[in-house]
């Protein structure tokens, strides 16, 4: 087993080696609620990337976006990152595109365990309709849409891929039983 197969939600006992969990994937799958509930499991802290970078710069990720450029808000993102990974013993959850850059990718696979938690476009599409606050704080990155997000899944698959050292689908699963699913690999694999 190479430990990038989908697990199974089974009861757990918090993990002792990884000093931090990295929660990737794209927005919609989950990473900012499962982080909260992994971490509070493991008495840990939870970090959430993208609000830490917006208070940091004062200002929404789409205010970023439309002042500075991919570009602008990818370099604040990567040294958020850099930050985040002097921690230890907290749930992170990244923003979707922080694996579009390599040394983010590197950073991920250097300072902690990665989880990569995926749905289908479909079922991101529609968990994003239900959340307004995406839509106010997050920019649409190419045309929008379901098919901005059948895209960007197509064009991010392999980096997530990459960088996971496991991948959990979310679709029909509370985020509790998510949150199990990764207590229960990361437990096997200590």
């Amino acid at each position: 087993m190479d430990g990038k197969e989908d697990i199974a939600a089974q009861p757990a006992t918090p993990p002792t080696r990884h000093r931090v969990v990295f929660l990737i994937g794209y927005r919609g799958t989950g990473k900012t609620s499962i982080a909260r509930i992994l971490a509070e499991r493991l008495c840990w802290s939870s970090i959430d990337a993208d609000e830490e970078l917006e208070t940091r710069f004062g200002r929404s990720i789409r205010q970023i976006f439309d002042e500075e450029g991919e570009g602008g808000f990818r370099d604040k993102e990567a040294a958020v990152l850099r930050d985040i990974c002097r921690q230890q013993w907290c749930v992170v959850a990244t923003g979707g595109g922080v694996i579009l850059r390599p040394e983010n990718r590197e950073l991920l696979r250097k300072c902690g365990s990665v989880v990569w938690l995926t749905a289908d476009a479909h079922t991101i599409w529609e968990r994003l309709q239900k959340d307004a606050a995406t839509r106010e704080r997050r920019p649409a990155l190419t045309i929008g849409g379901l098919a901005e997000i059948e895209e960007l899944l197509q064009v991010r698959e392999a980096l997530y891929r990459g960088c996971a050292d496991l991948t959990v689908n979310t679709v029909g699963r509370t985020v509790e039983d998510v949150a199990s699913a990764i207590l229960e690999q990361l437990s096997v694999s200590d």
